[in-house]
């Protein structure tokens, strides 16, 4: 899987833990910032690099870190296509997937330490859309991704 990962100054050190972990498995991660404590870049100007990149398909999901996860999460959502959870627990992260297709997970460095995020970021990515759904709510969240997906062309166009 191809990965994108991203940080504010407030949530680098558990990106970079959370990259160290990804660099030992079969995936893809690029880290398109914050890279150093030197040159710091807000939470709004990394999700905007980062969202883009996962709408247009360049990666399959991607992770941003900023102090709680909620701004990063309110920006990369403004991006048609991108549905990105700020979440605290394994279940709210597996669910996220699960559930509501989740394609980015947004972690907040004040909240969650970096053995936590690890944990989420496992379960995120372990996860597959409606994976141990029984097959009625399976075929709920496929009917229910249909409307998102109107709702989501009457904001921004088909």
């Amino acid at each position: 899987m191809k990965l994108a990962i991203g940080s504010d100054k407030s949530g680098f050190a558990v990106k970079e833990a959370v990259k160290a972990y990804l660099s030992g498995t079969e995936h893809e991660v690029d880290d398109l910032g914050t890279v150093d404590l030197e040159a710091v870049h807000p939470y709004y100007q990394v999700a905007s690099e980062v969202a883009p990149r996962v709408q247009d398909g360049t990666y399959d999901r991607a992770i941003l870190i900023c102090g709680t996860g909620a701004g990063m999460s309110v920006v990369a959502n403004k991006f048609k296509g991108v549905y990105a959870v700020a979440c605290e627990s394994l279940y709210a992260a597996k669910m996220a997937r699960a559930i509501n297709n989740a394609n980015v997970l947004c972690l907040g460095g004040w909240i969650v330490g970096p053995e936590m995020a690890v944990e989420l970021v496992k379960a995120f990515l372990a996860t597959d859309w409606c994976q141990d759904l029984e097959p009625w709510r399976a075929d709920n969240m496929h009917k229910f991704a249909a409307k998102v997906q109107e709702i989501e062309d009457g904001v921004y166009g088909a």
